[in-house]
């Protein structure tokens, strides 16, 4: 494995414009929309700096195509009409047509977002929206059109939902910064923020670069989808629904300011959505920044966390902080606990020993997640994974004990003298272990 490469310091303002005038650098967008005379556009800058007439680049049938091969690839589950993402396969033509005639003629209306709820931990749950398919396709070719624009502005320390980057760009730079000794960190969360995003000053960020009132409207009743639960409907008066194709994007429109307020002060930021952790030398900096933190956000409409927004030295014991699944204390890497809790349940979902099914079975869907989670968790203290690798050989010892009729948790020693290390190694079992020994071979 490669070793990490060094993020260079983010400039203030460090916007993109140099690199979107080379089309090669845009290689993400749908070329059937940005054309490389849009593209030039793009780089060079439009009159104005405003956009206008793109409300026919989202209806044109080769949009909605490319807007409904995303959805599809996605799958997700149906709307409100109960339509599945298979039956609008079936006569996708015929939707796909409907569509372009109704956004033509601006009559187009999103049905209501079916909400759920899925577990957040705790015995919490976090609302989910799921609009119709016809909605998410619609949403989508607005994505494919509006999201070039936005991205040439957005700045290097947002790394959430972007063409390009991830969890690991901004774990890098967070790793960067702390070699830095950038170590006090103002570690924030902000409360229901996918709920509590203000429509009106959201629009008009959108405003700021695009002209084209049809689209405008097309977004505002996005914003403005009723929210049926069971037999409730009602309409939301703030927020994006969390599961709706164009949430990311507004969303990291709406904080984009912040990030340009932190970039123009010469703080040193990391945002992953509506997570950021902001790196300072002391205390006293870190205490400054927090106060004009706050007052940013009340001035938007938006609350930090009473309970998950702190100041400390991640130096210190237990004055770490939690950014993407790692916590980062005492000059280590760890996995979270609630990130490591929540793998071992899918290990036992894998591994129940009443599925009647061989272990080599159950060995061949374990390695993809094992490996996935090793991937993405390598560079945590190694201890972590001797702990994991011991979880998953006991629940198939535990298997491996019902399969013959012995009751039992599989943590015997004559289990493990019976089933060995070994043994399980012979069946092709990832181990942690040895991969984080190979790994760190090759830094």
């Amino acid at each position: 494995m490669q070793p990490e490469t060094v993020v260079p310091k983010v400039q203030c303002i460090a916007k993109q414009g140099a690199e979107s005038q080379n089309p090669l650098n845009w290689g993400w967008v749908e070329a059937s929309v940005w054309t490389e005379r849009m593209l030039a556009a793009l780089g060079n800058g439009v009159k104005g700096g405003k956009w206008f007439s793109l409300i026919d680049k989202v209806y044109e049938r080769r949009t909605l195509e490319a807007a409904w091969k995303r959805v599809a690839a996605n799958k997700g589950a149906a709307g409100i009409d109960r339509v599945s993402v298979k039956r609008f396969n079936a006569c996708k033509d015929l939707y796909l047509q409907e569509l372009e005639k109704v956004l033509r003629k601006g009559q187009y209306r999103p049905e209501p977002v079916r909400r759920v709820y899925i577990p957040k931990g705790k015995g919490q749950s976090r609302p989910l929206g799921i609009p119709t398919v016809k909605d998410r396709v619609v949403q989508a070719a607005l994505k494919i059109v509006l999201e070039p624009i936005f991205e040439r502005e957005f700045l290097p320390t947002s790394f959430g939902f972007r063409p390009g980057l991830g969890c690991k760009d901004a774990l890098r730079r967070v790793d960067y910064l702390l070699k830095k000794g950038y170590t006090w960190v103002v570690d924030a969360d902000l409360k229901s923020y996918f709920d509590t995003i203000p429509h009106e000053q959201l629009l008009e960020r959108i405003k700021e670069k695009v002209s084209d009132g049809r689209v405008i409207s097309l977004v505002e009743s996005f914003l403005n989808q009723d929210i049926m639960e069971d037999m409730d409907r009602w309409t939301p008066t703030a927020g994006t629904p969390q599961g709706a194709v164009l949430s990311p994007l507004l969303s990291n429109l709406y904080l984009h300011p912040f990030d340009a307020m932190m970039a123009e002060s010469g703080y040193e930021a990391v945002r992953y959505a509506d997570d950021f952790v902001i790196f300072c030398r002391s205390k006293a900096e870190a205490e400054a920044i927090l106060t004009e933190v706050q007052q940013w956000m009340r001035a938007n409409g938006l609350t930090l966390h009473p309970d998950k927004t702190h100041i400390g030295n991640c130096l210190g014991k237990g004055q770490g902080f939690e950014f993407l699944g790692y916590l980062f204390e005492a000059g280590h890497r760890y996995v979270r606990k609630k990130s490591l809790l929540a793998f071992r349940d899918r290990i036992r979902q894998k591994t129940k020993r009443s599925r009647g099914v061989s272990v080599e079975q159950i060995i061949g869907e374990l390695n993809p997640s094992l490996m996935g989670w090793f991937g993405y968790f390598k560079h945590a203290r190694s201890t972590t994974f001797r702990g994991v690798d011991g979880f998953v050989r006991r629940r198939l010892r535990a298997v491996l004990r019902k399969q013959i009729k012995r009751p039992g948790q599989g943590t015997a020693w004559s289990d493990k003298l019976r089933w060995s290390n070994a043994f399980f190694a012979e069946r092709g079992l990832f181990t942690m272990h040895e991969a984080w020994i190979v790994a760190s071979r090759s830094r």
